[in-house]
């Protein structure tokens, strides 16, 4: 690492030590990460310094379908049902931290801006530009299925671990199926600390 690069190991949901704040904070693909998201957000809003911005990446389920491809009992369809309903059952949705705006505003951030983005999950799309996203996307979700759904079903919702990989098996079957037009929605959202907001909120909850 660079030498004006430190790595810090810690755990967010507990009080913020740092003993400045921060210009910068980024969140990407932390769905699930954070049992209660508007406490979270307003961590982060007290531990920007004033005019610091917040950047947040995040996945929003169920996945996108737009000419009903996926049917709604496929085995990829499925799936992506069931790991929200083991995370939710443990009160961490996977959902992003700028999943409701009001959240954000409520915290008190302006200039808010979203812009959504289809992530496709194979080669599926005509435009080239998609259908490179999808290659690259379908070995990402080819590789990583069973980390993704092992301690989520069977630690929750109880499934073997032989019952696991069945369904693993069946939603690469679904991910290999080009006629199945599925694809992630993905947001990118920024939001601003005001300028003239206090900057002696350094207290963390």
């Amino acid at each position: 690492a660079p030498p004006n690069c430190v790595f810090e190991v810690d755990d967010l949901e507990k009080p913020w030590t740092w003993s400045e704040p921060f210009d910068f904070i980024y969140c990407r693909s932390m769905d699930g990460a954070f049992a209660n998201k508007e406490r979270m957000i307003r961590k982060i809003y007290t531990g920007l310094t004033p005019g610091g911005h917040l950047e947040v990446a995040g996945l929003e389920l169920p996945p996108g379908c737009d000419d009903d491809s996926v049917p709604k009992d496929s085995d990829l369809w499925k799936w992506h049902e069931l790991l929200q309903e083991a995370a939710t059952k443990i009160g961490r949705p996977l959902e992003s931290l700028a999943h409701n705006k009001a959240d954000l505003e409520d915290a008190g951030f302006i200039n808010i801006v979203r812009k959504d983005y289809k992530l496709p999950l194979n080669t599926w799309p005509e435009d080239p530009d998609l259908k490179h996203l999808g290659q690259w996307q379908f070995v990402n979700l080819n590789l990583g299925l069973e980390g993704l759904s092992l301690a989520l079903l069977t630690r929750v919702l109880e499934w073997s671990r032989e019952e696991v990989l069945a369904l693993c098996a069946g939603v690469r079957r679904d991910l290999k199926d080009k006629r199945m037009h599925a694809y992630w929605k993905i947001h990118v959202v920024y939001a601003q600390k005001p300028e003239d907001a206090s900057d002696s909120e350094q207290s963390q909850e």
